[in-house]
């Protein structure tokens, strides 16, 4: 547990360095619920960076598949969780010289468990809906540019991912991403 009294939530990291998995204190009753669902002070012990610099709120149906992302050089960590519905969220090491390259972590995001998951840069990200629809938030640590998007195959063999459903729907823009080994190294972020 990070934090003191009412605030304290509890913090997991994952086998994968830099991954941190959060769960706030939630406090409800019949009227419903209050949690503190960011303190830049107390995520910052517990391991993320001090400073967000942009919120984002993406709504999707069921079955709708999003990723895998990432913006290089000028890379987003993203710290995650689910407003309305259910998600399946993913992320995957693609920093090049990692120990863990390659190797991904998932988790269950929902309205109702209040999990967040905080992605560092170098990650490549996605999130499958697996409720009737989600809106899934996320706060980032650098601003978007257009031109350092990069994408990776949801179903890259040599990752892996063990998604929930089989036949997701995507973008036309994310049913082109390449697979891992098929994006230049210089490409990729380095591992420090």
């Amino acid at each position: 547990m990070l934090g003191r009294g009412r605030y304290s939530m509890k913090v997991q990291t994952t086998k994968i360095p830099g991954l941190i998995i959060i769960d706030p204190a939630v406090h409800g009753d019949e009227r419903g619920f209050f949690m503190e669902s960011y303190s830049q002070e107390r995520y910052a012990d517990a391991g993320l960076p001090r400073e967000f610099v942009q919120d984002n709120l993406s709504r999707s149906a069921n079955g709708i598949l999003r990723g895998l992302h990432l913006q290089h050089p000028n890379g987003q960590g993203k710290l995650c969780s689910v407003l309305e519905g259910e998600v399946f969220d993913a992320a995957v090491d693609v920093r090049v010289g990692s120990p863990t390259f390659g190797q991904w972590e998932s988790l269950i995001l929902s309205s109702e468990n209040k999990r967040q998951f905080y992605i560092p840069p170098g990650f490549a990200h996605g999130f499958c809906v697996l409720s009737e629809r989600a809106l899934f938030s996320y706060k980032c640590t650098g601003l978007w540019v257009a031109e350092d998007e990069l994408g990776v195959a949801w179903d890259d063999p040599a990752i892996g991912i063990d998604w929930p459903i089989q036949s997701p729907t995507l973008s036309e823009k994310d049913l082109g991403n390449p697979r891992l080994e098929d994006i230049a190294v210089d490409r990729l972020p380095r591992y420090e």
